[in-house]
């Protein structure tokens, strides 16, 4: 008898939610009663709003682990505090929740977007996405890979606010729900605060490099500048709920920010002298797995249509050690030891 008390109760639990996000969010925010929903239509969850469905689908997926292994700025680093793909995932997910709690909008579709923007990254960070670039007629973009790992590499039927976020995380467009908007700028808050911090345990900035206005806006210390960008986020997107957007003066000296760090660090820094190396990994990859199809399809368990694609979803899913393990299996010989081919002959 309680079991099935407890199964008419269920489907109240997820009702009630949605009931309390039309009471208490913003108008402005994206309501999980009134998503767009998925490509192939489904049940829904008794417990579970559909945004929170998919942010636990993207976390149990085999994409999001992998995200451990995989470069934010410092190729297959060594040391335990440098940020990895993973690491950075979740620093913009605690800024991405406090901007949207602060403006009552939707926490869990703002996590879910956070949790897939970069599934679709590849190995050795941007590096990799250049390289495929490069090499695919129509180009190649994260986003839109990463759109494409939840669709058709590990489909996980995502919500349109999901893949809308996802796809507009970066670039010239802008997401159509608030909570994407938010992901979009709460993922350049979070690296450019911890590639700071990463780029001084490296020796390749020290505090005094620094700009002065970096410390005068922003604050002296990692946290101190992170919260001072939230707070003007909040502040400035609360006047009309229009966008997300920072004031026109703090945005200005983001700018800055910014282009100091891809002078100072991302372009032609120490922590850049590796990458030709990890491009032409990726490259010979590329053209081993086109040359031999029958080992791609092998190797992504399903039939190749377009071989170049397939070869791109493959290898951009790799971890760093993992495509670096690849192509030493393939193009690095193995030393011959007479002790094997006596035990072979016994």
């Amino acid at each position: 008898m309680q079991h099935l008390e407890n199964n008419r109760l269920a489907p109240v639990i997820r009702e009630q939610q949605e009931a309390f996000e039309e009471q208490y969010l913003a108008p402005q925010a994206a309501k999980a009663a009134h998503s767009r929903g998925r490509e192939e239509p489904e049940s829904e969850c008794p417990l579970r709003t559909c945004f929170q469905r998919d942010r636990d689908r993207v976390i149990h997926s085999k994409a999001f682990r992998r995200l451990k292994h995989k470069t934010q700025v410092f190729i297959a680093p060594e040391g335990d505090h440098y940020r990895t793909r993973l690491t950075h995932t979740l620093e913009v997910s605690q800024i991405s929740r406090t901007i949207a709690r602060a403006l009552r909008l939707n926490e869990d579709l703002t996590e879910a977007i956070v949790m897939a923007h970069d599934l679709g990254h590849t190995p050795f960070g941007h590096a990799g996405e250049r390289v495929f670039d490069a090499l695919l007629p129509d180009g190649f973009e994260h986003n839109a890979q990463s759109v494409r790992v939840v669709t058709v590499l590990e489909p996980m039927n995502l919500t349109w606010e999901v893949r809308d976020g996802m796809l507009h995380h970066t670039g010239p467009g802008t997401a159509a729900t608030l909570e994407g908007q938010i992901v979009k700028i709460a993922d350049r808050v979070a690296y450019l605060n911890h590639d700071i911090d990463d780029a001084l345990r490296a020796g390749i900035l020290r505090q005094s490099d620094l700009p002065s206005f970096v410390y005068e806006t922003f604050g002296v210390t990692k946290g101190r500048r992170i919260a001072a960008m939230v707070m003007d986020l909040v502040r400035e997107s609360a006047r009309d709920y229009a966008s997300i957007r920072m004031s026109e003066a703090f945005h200005e000296r983001f700018l800055e920010l910014r282009a100091f760090m891809f002078k100072r660090v991302y372009l032609g820094s120490k922590a850049k002298t590796e990458e030709g190396k990890a491009q032409r990994i990726l490259e010979q990859l590329f053209q081993y797995y086109c040359a031999h199809p029958d080992e791609l399809a092998s190797e992504l368990g399903r039939p190749v249509d377009d071989t170049q694609q397939a070869a791109v979803d493959y290898i951009a899913g790799m971890t760093d050690r993992f495509a670096i393990q690849q192509y030493e299996n393939l193009f690095v010989p193995r030393p011959w030891r007479l002790g094997d081919e006596l035990r072979r002959d016994m």
